[in-house]
C-alpha cells in the first residue's frame, strides 16, 4: 500500500515526507541556502502548512533561483507483476524565494519564460513512475541481473537513457541517504488491459520509453549525436502475463543513425540534408555499438520512400550498414508508401512474411508460472521512417502480433489452429491500444496525434481517417514552423542540455529578430489587402482596375517569395542550445 507523500512549507524550509508506511524520514530543503539534509518527523514545525503530494520530480535553477518541482495528482494505470503503475498528471513549481523583488524588469519576464517553458514539458501527456518497481528496464533486462542491483536505490539502478527527470534529481542523486525521496520518472506511453481469450483471462501491456538523450521536437532534431545517440529513439516492449508465466518482445524506433538536419523553412516539407563536413561512420559505429550490447542482434526496418528528397537518406544508410561490415546487423529497406499506395494495406503482410524467420531467431524473453527462464529475445527489430511515427508504427504493431500469437500459444491461452486476429474482442483492444501509443509518440515528437492510425485501429484505410491525417498535418505544419523552436527549448531546459547558470547575465532570449522578420509580412499583408480592396472596389475603367490589382498582386508575391527564400529566419527557432549542436 501505498501512504502519500505529504509537503510541508515554512518561510524558511520544506519538508517532505517519505511515501513508506511506519517510516520517520524527512528530506528538508533549506530555501535561503539551497541545502538538502535528512531529518525526522519531529523536526517538522507545527505552523508548517501542510498538503499531499504524490512525489517530487526535482528542483531546477531559473533566473530567479531554484524551484522545487512537485507532482500533485497521480492516476492509477495498472498493477505490474504486483506494483501499483501510475501516471503523473498535475505538477507545481515552487519557489524557493518568496518574491521575485530582486528581479529586474527583463530577468523577471525571463524567468516567466523559464517557468512556461518547464510547464510546457510538464503538460506533454506521457509521464510515468512507480514507487517500489523499475519501469526504466525491461522484464528481460531485470531478470539478467546481480543481487547487488537489488540493493540499489531506483534512481542509481535505473536506465538512464529513460529517466526523464534525472537532471532535475540531481541535487538529490548526490546524497546517497536522499534516494529514497527520489522517483526515477519515464516519458512515454503505458497500457495496461485484463483480456480474454478462450475464457483465460491475461493481462495484456504496452509500454513505450522515450529517450531523454538528443530529445526534442520533430525537424529540430534529427539523426545522431557525436555520441551516437539517435533523435525520437524509443523502446516499446509489449508484455503478457498469465497465471504465472510472463512474456516479453521489445522493439525500438530511433531517426537514421547518421548527421542530417531538415530545419524547418516555411515549407510543408523541409528538404532533408546530409551533413558533408562530419565523420558519419564514428557516430554511426557508436550507435550500434551501444545498440549491439543492449540488444543483441538488429535487423533494421528502413520504411522511408525510395524516391525523391527521402532516397538520398535511404541510400547512405545502406551504405553505411554495408560499411560497418557486421553480421549481427541486418538491413532491409521497404519503400511504404510505394508498396501501400492506392490504400493497399494489406501489402505490409510482404514485409512480415519476409522477416518472419529472423522474427522466430530473435524469439522473445519468456517465463514459465514455475519461474524458470524458458526463452531470451536475442535481438531486435529497429524501425524507423522520416518521423518514426506513423509508417513505423503501424509495421510495429504487425510485428508484435505475431510474436503475441506465439506466446499465447505457449502459454496455453490460444489453442492450436487459432489465430489472434479472429479474436474480435481482444483485437479491438490490441489494435486501439497500438493506435493510442502513436498518437502519445507523436504528440511528444510532432506536437500532434499520429497519422494513419485509423488503419492500426481497423485494419483498414478510411477516407475519414484520409481527412484526419489533413488536419493533423495541417496542425503539425503550423507548431512545426511557428511554435516548436520554443517547445525544443523548453525540453533542453527540462533535460539540462541548457543551464540557466548563476551569474546575473543575459541569458540567449534576449536575441532580437531583425527587421525583415517583422516589416516583409506587414508588406504582404498590405499588399494583399490592397489587391482585394482594388478588386472589389473597381476603378472608373477596367484597365484602371488591372492596373492596380496587377500592382498590388506582384508586390504581394514578391515578398511572400522573399519570406519563403529566407524562410528559416522566419520560423520560431530554439534559442537555448547552440545551433550546431542540433545541426
Amino acid at each position: 500500500r501505498t501512504v502519500p507523500h505529504r509537503e510541508h512549507t515554512t518561510p524558511e524550509k520544506f519538508f517532505i515526507e517519505a511515501c513508506d508506511e511506519g517510516a520517520d524520514a524527512v528530506l528538508a530543503i533549506d530555501r535561503v541556502s539551497n541545502e538538502m539534509t535528512l531529518t525526522g518527523k519531529k523536526d517538522v514545525p507545527p505552523s508548517a502548512v501542510t498538503r499531499p503530494i504524490c512525489g517530487i520530480m526535482g528542483t531546477i535553477r531559473l533566473v530567479a533561483g531554484m524551484y522545487l518541482i512537485v507532482i500533485t495528482r497521480k492516476r492509477n494505470v495498472g498493477s505490474l507483476l504486483g506494483h501499483a503503475v501510475w501516471k503523473a498528471v498535475d505538477f507545481d513549481v515552487i519557489s524557493y524565494k518568496k518574491t521575485v523583488l530582486h528581479l529586474s524588469e527583463i530577468q523577471s519576464q525571463e524567468n516567466k519564460t523559464f517557468l512556461s517553458m518547464i510547464n510546457n514539458v510538464l503538460t506533454t501527456d506521457g509521464f510515468y513512475f512507480c514507487t517500489d518497481y523499475d519501469l526504466t528496464h525491461t522484464l528481460q533486462r531485470l531478470a539478467n541481473t546481480s543481487p547487488d542491483f537489488q540493493e540499489m536505490s531506483l534512481l542509481e539502478r535505473a536506465d538512464q537513457r529513460f529517466v526523464w527527470n534525472g537532471n532535475l534529481l540531481r541535487e538529490l542523486a548526490a546524497q546517497p541517504e536522499l534516494h529514497k525521496f527520489a522517483l526515477p520518472v519515464v516519458h512515454g506511453f503505458i497500457v495496461m488491459k485484463p483480456c480474454r481469450i478462450n475464457g483465460k483471462i491475461f493481462e495484456w501491456i504496452l509500454i513505450s520509453r522515450r529517450s531523454c538523450f538528443r530529445a526534442g521536437v520533430r525537424y529540430y532534431l534529427r539523426g545522431i549525436d557525436s555520441e551516437g545517440h539517435a533523435a525520437n529513439f524509443v523502446e516499446t516492449e509489449q508484455i503478457v502475463l498469465y497465471e504465472g508465466a510472463k512474456a516479453s518482445f521489445i522493439q525500438t524506433r530511433g531517426s537514421m543513425p547518421f548527421y542530417w538536419s531538415q530545419r524547418p523553412n516555411l515549407k510543408y516539407k523541409p528538404k532533408p540534408i546530409i551533413s558533408k563536413t562530419t565523420n558519419h561512420m564514428d557516430g554511426f559505429q557508436r550507435h550500434f555499438d551501444s545498440q549491439l550490447l543492449i540488444y543483441g542482434k538488429q535487423t533494421i526496418l528502413n520504411l522511408v520512400n525510395q524516391k525523391g528528397s527521402e532516397k538520398p537518406l535511404e541510400q547512405a544508410f545502406a551504405k553505411m550498414v554495408s560499411g560497418m561490415n557486421n553480421g549481427m546487423l541486418n538491413y532491409i529497406a521497404f519503400d511504404f508508401h510505394k508498396e501501400c499506395s492506392a490504400m493497399r494495406w494489406d501489402r505490409l503482410q510482404i514485409l512480415v512474411d519476409d522477416v518472419a524467420e529472423t522474427q522466430e531467431e530473435y524469439g522473445y524473453f519468456m517465463v514459465n508460472s514455475e519461474g524458470k527462464t524458458v526463452a531470451q529475445q536475442k535481438g531486435v527489430f529497429r524501425s524507423n521512417c522520416m518521423d518514426c511515427l506513423d509508417r513505423t508504427n503501424v509495421i510495429q504493431s504487425l510485428l508484435a502480433r505475431r510474436s503475441l500469437q506465439s506466446q499465447l500459444q505457449r502459454m496455453g491461452v490460444l489453442n492450436v489452429g487459432q489465430r489472434i486476429e479472429e479474436q474480435a474482442e481482444f483485437e479491438k483492444i490490441y489494435k486501439n491500444a497500438w493506435a493510442d501509443n502513436a498518437n502519445a509518440c507523436a504528440v511528444q515528437y510532432a506536437g500532434t496525434g499520429a497519422l494513419k492510425t485509423d488503419f492500426t485501429r481497423t485494419g483498414k484505410r478510411t477516407r475519414w481517417g484520409l481527412l484526419m491525417d489533413g488536419w493533423n498535418s495541417m496542425i503539425r505544419y503550423y507548431k512545426n514552423n511557428f511554435s516548436d523552436g520554443f517547445r525544443q527549448d523548453s525540453i533542453d531546459l527540462f533535460l539540462g542540455n541548457f543551464a540557466v547558470d548563476e551569474s546575473d547575465g543575459p541569458t540567449p532570449l534576449r536575441v532580437q529578430k531583425d527587421w525583415k522578420f517583422l516589416t516583409l509580412p506587414i508588406i504582404m499583408l498590405v499588399a494583399f489587402s490592397m489587391c482585394i480592396v482594388c478588386l472589389l472596389m473597381a476603378g472608373d475603367t477596367w484597365t484602371e482596375t488591372l492596373a492596380y490589382v496587377t500592382f498590388w498582386g506582384a508586390a504581394s508575391a514578391i515578398t511572400a517569395t522573399i519570406i519563403l527564400f529566407n524562410g528559416q529566419d522566419f520560423v520560431d527557432a530554439p534559442k537555448l542550445v547552440h545551433k550546431e549542436k542540433l545541426d
